[in-house]
């Protein structure tokens, strides 16, 4: 149906335009204040959809009308509501449904655009009424001619009824000279517009193509500064340093159109030089790995390939349907697993040369569009439509055309991308060059390249295998490596023993689904083979590689075949390892399902294969020696380091003894002299002064010179005094013969093996040496030293060396004891942590007892004081060589160490420590009874 069919066959029949029932005077004023509020709405935004959103409300508002829309026309005549404004429910909403380019005819359009025409309708009456805008008002005038009514056409009618719409108004909206849509207004009743009315709504048509062409310059300014900004970035890619980023501006264009993919060729510039292809997103597939890429195939190149003319330096194809171009059908096999639909080629050109393609692919989309009410074209001439339910209308794999915007950013990149690419070839050119200095080596380069890509298999073995120095590692690394490389059923490591027997230490198999492994060699499987072993490798010490296709045809004897049997073996390959100059065994492949041909490459690589394996085998070997040699001679630096710290100890030790003995002796020999005449002495003195009292009592009156020399040496405090002397004299003689002893005993020269000897003697000893560091000083308090002696027999121990662990542990306590006492003054803030009792009352107790443990004695020897403790951290290393926790000069860090092996490796005992921060510490020893 076509709504204004006969619209140029205008009847000249007149109309009076009936008035409203609004005043003038106050429809112009609602209509200036209206038109201003619009007017200033469009200046204010920038969003067309807003204006018009606004606009069919307040002109539905001004018009009291049941609803109006603002149509649009799509390039192919058909057209869509994108705006309305409806009172209540009075009629239903179009807005978002599509309408076909039948409803309004082509002829009509025409009229809307040549007249700027106005129609109005009245169905009730079957009236419409036309008014053509005045064309020789000055421009921006809303004149206009007289409105002329006819009879409206049936269709028109019956089109406008299944609407439900019984007035309507239509104003053409233009852009420029074409027609961008229409305002539309509809009564759900009959309605009489007034002239004022109609003039208002030209008036708002007006402003209304205004914001459009408002709108249109702001989206092209848009799209210009956003395809500027597109060809800069890219421009500033292409020209940012010499050696171009073509993968960057590739990925750089695909995004700027849009598109799923694309690609870059850059023909080569010298015959020597391949071409270059760059791809970026979703791409064609080839048909096989040896296809040449599709810039290289003929369909492409015939097509696409520019005349080189001035008129066609910058050619470029835009097809929206890949399929549908029957010259690229060759083409289009490898476009079909993929969402390709539309390729934009751009021919890159510099000057008379061609250089290559710059291609972008688009995909297929899906569309959805809403229409108003089913229609059928083959039948609107003959029956109007009856409903307007909107229905969706779904299509597939749609092709969308390229815009004219996209081939104008096309040419625009086409210039900066030739300029790149001819910059980029010369660019290459000067590098090859200036690299003519160094051709031998570049093509030394090359095949060294060649090579590393046949190699590569080989190297990715090689990596693997060297990731491990473990043999069974290695092994298996091996033969799973090979096995999955030269698709064989079977992979084998074979060793020779000594005797020229051997065995497979390794096995790896991967089996067809219908074949399965009769006999498996396994692991430590050995095999018999006199041949191998009567010539000791057989044709293997020579190095050589051997392949059998099939063991039926090779000769080999029947038992031998028998064996292969065995075992499944249908075609083998074998290759020597050595390891150094020696033949340590082979590297075995089989084929299980059938005979083989075995390729020149694949014996080559099971060779370089054994040859790595050898050379893995070889540094395994070095390095376990290493390691055992590393761990030799860090235990015999270990003992060595022991052993030169308990030879200077015990040197020490053995010089302080002899000294200490030698000293001891030659204080003896006087002491006992002096101890032995004293007692002599006291009898002689005693006897003398029974003599003198004898002479005093018998000669009372001595001569004048006696009585003088009587008062002068005062006898009788010689008599009292003189005793008390010699008494004296022999306690001290006695003290010097307890140390003498003492020293003695502690340093057993005497006694350099084990003895049974009396441990709380050494103890006392020890103490008897101390004693000195015991006694209370001016600036600090005694130590009180508690013996709780267990009864014990004597004890099998090398003695010397036990007093001095004694020594050590006594001095240790001494030295923790003072320490603690001399932390600060009593009182102080930072010796809150020590004890009043340790300060008034430091102690060292020492404690033994016989025990007994898994049917043998031991002797416990426990040596504590209530020094301020060891912290847990220092605990961990107390028995560490050179460890010490004591100033510089005072400690060496050996006492503790010696101590702890004398009693662990001398005696078979064990010395332990047990201490708390701020409760002291205790070392307790346990040595057995008897040593064995």
């Amino acid at each position: 149906m076509r709504i204004l069919r006969d619209i140029d066959s205008l009847e000249n029949n007149k109309l009076m335009v009936l008035s409203t029932d609004k005043p003038e005077t106050y429809q112009a004023l609602g209509q200036e204040d209206l038109l201003q509020r619009i007017v200033n709405r469009i200046r204010q935004s920038l969003e067309l959809r807003k204006i018009l959103d606004e606009t069919v409300a307040e002109v539905r508002s001004y018009l009291g009308s049941d609803r109006v829309k603002i149509y649009r026309f799509h390039e192919d005549g058909s057209g869509e509501v994108i705006a309305e404004s409806i009172n209540g429910d009075r009629l239903p909403s179009l807005l978002g449904l599509n309408f076909p380019a039948d409803d309004i005819p082509l002829h009509a359009r025409e009229m809307f655009v040549s007249a700027r025409q106005r129609s109005i309708v009245d169905v009730k009456s079957r009236q419409i009424g036309l008014s053509p805008l005045n064309q020789s008002s000055a421009q921006g005038s809303t004149g206009f001619q007289e409105i002329t009514y006819r009879p409206v056409d049936p269709c028109h009618v019956e089109y406008l009824t299944a609407m439900g719409v019984n007035s309507s108004v239509v104003v053409p909206l233009m852009h420029g000279e074409n027609l961008w849509g229409l305002l539309v207004s509809h009564n759900a009743n009959p309605r009489v517009i007034a002239d004022q009315e109609l003039q208002f709504l030209q008036l708002v048509a007006d402003q209304v193509s205004i914001a459009i062409a408002q709108s249109a310059l702001l989206t092209q300014a848009l799209q210009q500064a956003q395809r500027e900004k597109t060809i800069n970035q890219i421009s500033a890619l292409l020209h940012s340093q010499p050696d171009i980023p073509l993968q960057a501006a590739l990925e750089k264009t695909v995004e700027a159109f849009q598109g799923s993919g694309g690609r870059l060729y850059i023909c080569s510039s010298d015959t020597d030089q391949p071409a270059i292809s760059l791809t970026a997103g979703i791409q064609p597939t080839c048909a096989d790995a040896g296809s040449l890429i599709i810039e290289q195939q003929s369909s492409w190149q015939v097509f696409f390939t520019p005349d080189i003319t001035p008129s066609a330096r910058s050619q470029i194809w835009a097809i929206a349907d890949f399929y549908q171009q029957p010259e690229l059908q060759t083409l289009a096999a490898q476009f079909r697993s993929t969402p390709i639909r539309g390729i934009l080629v751009i021919a890159l050109q510099y000057h008379q040369q061609f250089l290559g393609y710059l291609s972008i692919f688009r995909n297929e989309v899906d569309t959805e569009k809403l229409w108003a009410g089913e229609f059928s074209p083959d039948q609107r001439q003959l029956q109007p439509r009856n409903s307007f339910a909107a229905w969706k209308e779904s299509k597939k794999g749609q092709a969308p055309a390229w815009s004219g915007d996209e081939l104008e950013l096309a040419q625009a990149l086409a210039k900066h991308f030739s300029m790149a690419t001819r910059q980029h070839q010369l660019y290459q050119q000067i590098s090859a060059l200036n690299a003519g200095l160094e051709q031998q080596i570049t093509e030394r380069t090359i095949e060294l390249q060649q090579a590393a890509e046949q190699q590569q298999a080989l190297l990715d073995v090689v990596v693997k295998i060297r990731e491990s120095l473990d043999v069974n590692t290695i092994f298996w690394t091996t033969c799973q490596e090979v096995c999955q490389l030269l698709s064989v059923d079977r992979v084998a490591v074979y060793r020779f023993n000594p005797d020229w027997s051997g065995e497979f230490v390794s096995d790896f198999e991967s089996f067809s689904p219908n074949w399965k492994s009769s006999l498996p060699l396994g692991v430590n499987t050995v095999w018999h083979d006199t041949h191998l072993q009567e010539t000791q490798g057989g044709r293997y010490r020579n190095n050589e590689t051997f392949a059998v296709n099939d063991i039926y045809k090779v000769g080999h004897s029947d038992c031998h075949v028998e064996i292969l049997e065995q075992f499944g073996i249908m075609a083998y390959a074998i290759a020597p390892i050595f390891v150094g100059q020696d033949l340590w065994g082979l590297l075995a492949v089989y084929q299980n399902a059938g005979p083989r041909q075995w390729e020149a490459s694949e014996l080559k690589f099971l060779t370089q294969i054994g040859v790595q394996l050898g050379v893995a085998l070889l540094q395994a070997e070095l390095l376990t020696q290493t390691r055992q040699q590393a761990e030799q001679l860090t235990n015999t630096l270990r003992e060595l380091q022991q052993a030169q710290t308990h030879l200077i100890q015990t040197e020490k030790m053995s010089s302080l003894g002899q000294l200490v003995a030698g000293v001891a002796h030659e204080i003896n020999n006087p002491v006992n002299f002096i101890y032995g005449n004293l007692n002599h002495a006291t009898d002689y003195t005693s006897e003398l002064l029974d003599l003198l009292q004898l002479y005093q009592r018998h000669y009372p009156n001595p001569v004048d010179e006696v009585r003088q020399r009587t008062e002068e040496v005062d006898v009788d405090f010689l008599t009292d005094d003189l005793p008390k002397i010699l008494s004296s004299m022999k306690t001290g003689a006695d003290r010097i013969r307890q140390i003498v002893l003492s020293l003695r005993n502690f340093s057993r020269f005497d006694q350099a093996e084990v003895k049974a000897v009396d441990i709380h003697e050494g103890i006392d000893s020890t103490l008897m040496i101390l004693q000195h560091r015991l006694k209370a000083k001016p600036d600090q308090t005694g130590i009180e030293v508690i013996r709780e002696y267990s009864n014990l027999p004597p004890v099998e121990c090398y003695a010397g060396q036990l007093n001095q662990v004694f020594m050590n542990l006594v001095s240790n306590a001494i030295d923790a004891l003072e320490e603690s006492s001399n932390l600060k003054e009593p009182g102080s803030a930072s010796n809150q942590s020590v004890s009043s009792t340790l300060r008034s009352n430091p102690t060292i107790t020492i404690r033994t007892q016989m025990i007994h443990r898994l049917s043998e004695a031991f002797v416990m020897i426990q040596i504590a004081d209530n020094g301020p403790g060891i912290p847990a951290e220092t605990k961990e290393r107390i028995f560490d060589p050179f460890f010490t926790t004591k100033p510089v000069g005072k400690g060496t860090g050996l006492g503790l160490s010696i101590s702890y092996q004398i009693v662990t490796e001398r005696h078979r005992g064990s010395l332990t420590c047990d201490s708390q921060p701020g409760r002291g510490t205790q070392f307790t020893i346990e040595i057995p009874l008897k040593q064995t």
